[in-house]
């Protein structure tokens, strides 16, 4: 039989992910592809923003030349919210939908371990700046570990769940 006929029949046990138990050894992370993150960056684009942006304009602004009357009022309505639901679901799930679709996840970039609070509000402050800013797109391509401006700010990378992990 094949491994994976075993693991499903419950065989072989599927391998957990191992965290030094102290500070002394080193974990050498490995970040996940671009193009799985962008793909979860436009997935959670649709899936949360888009529902937001429309709630905001239609529902609480009222019209779409209410809320470009009001563009800094409307921005704040959706930044907000969406603040709120995208650190929430890092902190206590460990991802957004996207990266749950494309089987990734946040992890602290020292311990491997679920990263602070502070830590995803950093994460989260400079991934917006860095939309706002072209050239800090560039910065994953400038580097040999891919790493992007707010993985480095906020000591936080995107890893990819093991295989043996996501098959349950």
């Amino acid at each position: 039989m094949s491994r994976w006929r075993d693991v499903k029949k419950g065989k072989i046990s599927e391998k957990k992910i191992k965290t030094p138990k102290n500070n002394k050894e080193k974990i050498i992370l490995k970040n996940s592809s671009l193009m799985l993150r962008f793909k979860a960056f436009l997935t959670d684009t649709f899936m949360l923003t888009m529902p937001l942006m429309y709630i905001v304009t239609y529902l609480v602004m009222g019209s779409l030349q209410d809320f470009s009357s009001q563009k800094a009022l409307g921005w704040f309505y959706i930044m907000l919210p969406h603040f709120l639901l995208v650190v929430s679901l890092w902190f206590f799930k460990r991802q957004t939908p996207g990266m749950k679709a494309y089987d990734l996840y946040i992890v602290d970039s020292i311990t491997g371990q679920k990263p602070s609070v502070i830590s995803i509000v950093n994460r989260y402050m400079f991934t917006t700046i860095s939309i706002a800013f072209i050239f800090t797109m560039f910065i994953p391509f400038l580097n040999k570990s891919r790493r992007t401006l707010q993985d480095f700010v906020s000591g936080t990378i995107i890893q990819e769940i093991p295989n043996t992990l996501s098959q349950k």
